[in-house]
């Protein structure tokens, strides 16, 4: 699996899975954007900015297995949110989105100043929940009717990993 830069010839693809709203799941807001926008937006900053920035996730035979997103969830936290979407079933169980969160994670804390990572989580959605407690996050509680999604208000639970906390993965190729 490779994460990578979005490249101008994925905008047709990227743009189809942004708009196929069957492959988002229960838990992926559905919410979409125009083309006229989601090509501006890429030919604006290649949606990599400073403080928000999409990745492809690449299978080894390089399919765009899905993206992962990184941005500031609210101005005044030091602290930026991750996101994530695998584009077909096909992809699911196969530990891309685990890898993707666990070098997303190295990048911001080795290149960016913020101090916290979170995820949020829809309660019910169990392969994110063992995503996060696979990549050491810690579950921090419930934040009630937070995400209006599939036609209601869902609780979510809020996930975060600190700078300062272990990463599960460091440990296992540490060893001697």
């Amino acid at each position: 699996m490779t994460l990578r830069q979005v490249r101008e010839a994925d905008l047709d693809l990227l743009y189809d899975a942004h708009t196929n709203i069957r492959n988002r799941g229960a838990y992926f807001p559905l919410g979409v954007m125009s083309q006229p926008t989601f090509r501006g937006a890429f030919a604006e900053h290649g949606f990599w900015q400073k403080s928000e920035g999409m990745l492809v996730i690449e299978s080894r035979k390089g399919e765009i297995a899905g993206h992962i997103e990184f941005f500031r969830p609210v101005s005044y936290w030091d602290a930026f949110e991750l996101s994530y979407q695998l584009y077909s079933d096909e992809h699911a169980g196969r530990g891309f989105v685990t890898e993707a969160v666990q070098l997303l994670v190295d990048y911001l804390f080795g290149a960016k100043k913020e101090h916290r990572i979170h995820l949020v989580i829809a309660e019910e959605n169990s392969a994110s929940r063992r995503i996060a407690e696979k990549c050491g996050f810690v579950l921090e509680g419930t934040v009630r009717g937070a995400f209006f999604n599939d036609g209601r208000n869902q609780d979510v639970v809020l996930y975060s990993l600190l700078r300062t906390d272990p990463r599960p993965w460091h440990a296992s190729t540490s060893g001697g």
